[in-house]
């Protein structure tokens, strides 16, 4: 008897050969993202903050590119450029740290007073409502005099505040080397910028498809708004409150209103600013109405923008719902850190634009059979 003839495997075999190596393809990609970055992970931050910066600042970085490229000068844009935004970063700090470094001898000229003369009561504490005597009293027994005065610095433990410094010192170090990581890839993303947006979308369209192009938008657009919306905002805070010290008369007001404006991009930073401008006016004039008053002045000011003119800003440019900007912004910043606060509105925006596509595609007709197209045409 003869045997049939065995069937050929190879039609067969050829797609699920196929969708194996894409099935393996897929698990190696992923295990070597996940590989990098676990390596790179006490790089991703400043790399995120390079690229946030970056997308931030390209509407004014791209012309200037442009120019010099036509010279044949591609480098010397994003290494000027690059320079500019360490110097605008650093030129804060530099100039509080040499106002604070002014003002170290009259510190330790104060406190030597304090040592040898005690501190007198202020007049604003008899003035005060509630336990005005046990105040003035308590004053007397623990800063008037000044052997009690002197207790309160023997109080510091010296090894503690030198080990504190030496810890201080490093995580100085350590910034300071992740700010000039920041900056070369700064300077590498804004060199290679075309490059890097070409891949990304079409890594993007590989990925998620058609929607790709728009969910880039989304999320270049929700960057700059939080950017934009961050640095307006405390700048706004800055000048508003700033303008309080000048007419309470805080002491080193133009001071004061700088590191308000600094720290009004960090969260509870402006808080901490005016809460200690408020201490120095009191210490200083003794009015306790006019401590109160640049206090509520700032508290005013911050909960008003912070709450409501921030998140606007912010949902208004990346075209985001007030509720899902306030969401993004501080659930970015309670999850991953200050740098959430400009990755939180990324995520609530691709989300959204996600959320739009899948609605758009559920929503789409079924295709017509073909005699009844050719119907609708005739008709």
């Amino acid at each position: 008897m003869k045997q049939a003839p065995a069937r050929s495997a190879g039609p067969q075999a050829l797609p699920i050969r196929a969708q194996a190596r894409t099935i393996a393809r897929g698990l190696l990609t992923f295990a070597l993202v996940i590989l990098a970055l676990w390596t790179a992970s006490d790089f991703v931050t400043p790399v995120g903050w390079a690229a946030i910066i970056a997308i931030a600042t390209w509407p004014v970085y791209a012309p200037i590119a442009s120019h010099l490229s036509e010279r044949r000068r591609p480098i010397l844009a994003p290494l000027l450029f690059t320079a500019l935004v360490g110097l605008l970063l650093f030129a804060p700090i530099a100039l509080t740290t040499h106002q604070l470094t002014q003002q170290s001898e009259a510190i330790f000229s104060l406190m030597t007073q304090v040592r040898e003369n005690g501190v007198a009561v202020p007049s604003w504490i008899g003035q005060l409502p509630i336990a005005a005597d046990s105040f003035q009293q308590w004053w007397r027994d623990n800063l008037t005099e000044p052997k009690a005065a002197a207790g309160w610095f023997d109080r510091f433990n010296a090894e503690a505040a030198a080990e504190w410094i030496k810890a201080l010192g490093g995580q100085l170090l350590h910034r300071i080397f992740m700010f000039l990581i920041s900056l070369l890839a700064l300077f590498m993303i804004l060199r290679n910028a075309e490059w890097l947006a070409a891949r990304t979308l079409q890594t993007a369209e590989r990925v998620f498809g058609d929607p790709a192009e728009r969910l880039v938008e989304k999320m270049v657009e929700a960057v700059r708004g939080s950017v934009n919306g961050t640095v307006v905002v405390a700048i706004l805070e800055g000048m508003l409150i700033g303008i309080a010290y000048a007419i309470a008369g805080v002491p080193y007001w133009a001071l004061f209103a700088l590191l308000t404006t600094v720290f009004a991009m960090l969260p509870f930073g402006a808080w901490i600013a005016f809460t200690v401008a408020a201490l120095a006016l009191l210490l200083n004039s003794g009015s306790a109405l006019a401590a109160a008053l640049v206090f509520a002045w700032g508290a005013v000011i911050m909960l008003v923008g912070d709450n409501f003119v921030w998140p606007t800003l912010v949902g208004g440019a990346a075209r985001l719902p007030f509720l899902f900007a306030l969401i993004g912004i501080f659930g970015g910043l309670q999850t991953f850190g200050l740098i959430g606060l400009f990755v939180g509105p990324v995520i609530m925006a691709a989300l959204l634009t996600v959320w739009h596509e899948w609605l758009l595609a559920s929503e789409a007709p079924v295709d017509a059979p073909a005699s009844e197209t050719t119907e609708r045409k005739s008709d």
